[in-house]
């Protein structure tokens, strides 16, 4: 218990621990209260002062401030005068220039203006001559195109081969043959037969060309397997290894538009080419012949030698012939010179034994002849030996 004495009555009271936290938590709030507003009072009135000191500073330091400003003010605005005749100098000199080359661009941009005008007028004539002359020429085409008969537009795709092959004969073909099938002999021709031999004379390719072409108006269509049989025909004919068909006939036919088509499954070593393949199809071909050349010399010079061997073998055969009819014939005289002897003149016998010594040596000789073999005659020669080995090989 805690007492407490009233300080205007005197009165003591007795208070619990409750009580007595209460009026003393009372007391202390009222006194925390009262500093507090004290606290506030004399802050605030720091705080005036303070904003006074402040503002009496910044007047002082803003009176310093205007004071430089307006001498800065002043000198900057004599240097603007300054510049300022500086920059009106500048800006007129500039703004000439600018007029002279305004008036520059402007001639300029009239006489560019009028240029332009003279050369739409001269293009606008030029590209109307061009129609008018493409017209014509149009025309003219047409109109020859329906003059052409059938084998006409064929000759004119014939001359348009010939002159491609010409333009690039004497730098890609100068030893090739390539001229128009004129033997007829056989019933029938090709257009133009194409061969090519090395130094030595073996050919290594031939080409046998047809070409064809049909004028639009033609009545009846013909298809490129129409030809395959006759142009295989003329190839076998004239010896040549390949049959190329050169043809503008079925424009429509994707196949036959690739370019290169290979018929060989229907004729051998046969192909259907457009124009435009023509050169690139010799050079293709021609190529790859090439590189059987040195096959195919070989192959010619085994031929060269086994018909030198047969030579040989029917010399040798006409060489016995010729010996065994001379001898007969020899024989035969003699005989009868021995008969005509004996019966005549006893006292020639040892003439008689002679001629009988005679007889005995061409029979021999007969012999000996009729004896001779090549083995025999190659003995102690070895190149003649290697070459009647390899041909026996």
């Amino acid at each position: 218990m805690h007492e407490i004495k009233c300080p205007n009555c005197g009165k003591v009271f007795s208070l619990d621990e409750a009580g007595y936290a209460d009026i003393l938590n009372q007391v202390h709030n009222e006194a925390f209260d009262k500093a507090l507003s004290e606290r506030l009072v004399l802050a605030e009135q720091d705080k005036r002062t303070a904003i006074e000191l402040a503002v009496v500073k910044i007047a002082s330091e803003m009176e310093s401030k205007a004071a430089k400003k307006d001498v800065e003010i002043e000198r900057l605005r004599e240097e603007l005068k300054s510049a300022d005749i500086v920059k009106q100098l500048a800006l007129k000199e500039a703004l000439g220039i600018v007029e002279k080359e305004r008036d520059d661009l402007k001639r300029d941009l009239e006489a560019k203006e009028s240029e332009k005008k003279l050369l739409e007028s001269s293009l606008k004539e030029r590209y109307e001559t061009q129609i008018k002359d493409r017209d014509d020429a149009i025309e003219r085409l047409k109109d020859m195109k329906a003059k052409l008969s059938t084998k006409m537009v064929g000759e004119s795709l014939e001359q348009h081969c010939e002159i491609e092959f010409s333009k690039i004969r004497s730098g890609a073909f100068p030893t090739a043959y390539f001229e128009k099938d004129n033997d007829s002999k056989s019933g029938s021709k090709g257009d133009y037969i194409f061969r090519e031999s090395d130094a030595n004379g073996t050919e290594f390719i031939s080409i046998m060309f047809e070409m064809k072409n049909e004028n639009d108006e033609t009545a009846t269509k013909k298809k490129n397997e129409d030809f395959f049989r006759e142009l295989d025909k003329d190839r076998n004919e004239k010896g040549c290894e390949y049959a190329i068909l050169v043809s503008l006939l079925e424009p429509n036919n994707e196949l036959y538009n690739v370019g290169i088509v290979d018929v060989s499954y229907r004729y051998p070593k046969m192909y259907v080419i457009r124009p435009q393949f023509f050169i690139p199809m010799i050079t293709l071909l021609r190529n790859a012949a090439q590189n059987t050349l040195q096959y195919k010399s070989e192959l010619a010079l085994m031929k060269e030698q086994n018909i030198d061997i047969a030579n040989f073998e029917d010399e040798l055969n006409v060489f016995k012939d010729a010996f065994g009819r001379n001898y007969e014939l020899a024989s035969k005289k003699f005989q009868t010179a021995i008969d005509e002897i004996d019966k005549s003149i006893d006292h020639l016998q040892k003439t008689k034994e002679e001629l009988l010594g005679t007889e005995r040596n061409l029979r021999l000789a007969n012999d000996k002849a009729q004896d001779v073999t090549i083995k025999k005659l190659t003995r102690g020669n070895p190149t003649m030996a290697a070459m009647f080995d390899e041909v026996k090989e």
